[in-house]
């Protein structure tokens, strides 16, 4: 059974990072694009970055526009893991953070990690 399993969230400060880790189980096989989508209260999940593997050496990535330049996404092909390292973080970032893994037409979510920006 293929899982899906967050790490590193937790309550910073406006202007601090946070580093987001998700460890895949239960597969051998890498996943052909892995992840971060976010969900705060009310409002629909939204995709925050994401990493897919291709010709382009550390895969090809793409990022929600409000997070660009603030998020850096990177994967582990060989230990299936992928994180995000948050930087300058915004009370508007405050969400649950979901890891996301995609191989051919299936697809898997982690459980969800809180991240919290307040002063």
């Amino acid at each position: 059974q293929v899982q899906l399993v967050e790490s590193g969230g937790g309550l910073v400060q406006p202007g601090g990072s946070l580093n987001l880790s998700c460890t895949a189980s239960g597969t051998r096989d890498r996943f052909g694009v892995m992840g971060w989508y976010r969900q705060a209260p009310g409002k629909q999940r939204e995709l925050v970055a994401s990493i897919i593997i291709g010709i382009i050496i550390g895969g090809t990535t793409k990022y929600a526009a409000s997070v660009k330049g603030r998020f850096t996404i990177s994967r582990d092909n060989a230990k299936n893991t992928v994180s995000l390292q948050m930087n300058s973080l915004k009370p508007e970032d405050t969400a649950v953070y979901y890891c996301y893994g995609g191989r051919g037409t299936l697809g898997y979510w982690g459980q969800g990690t809180q991240v919290t920006v307040s002063s």
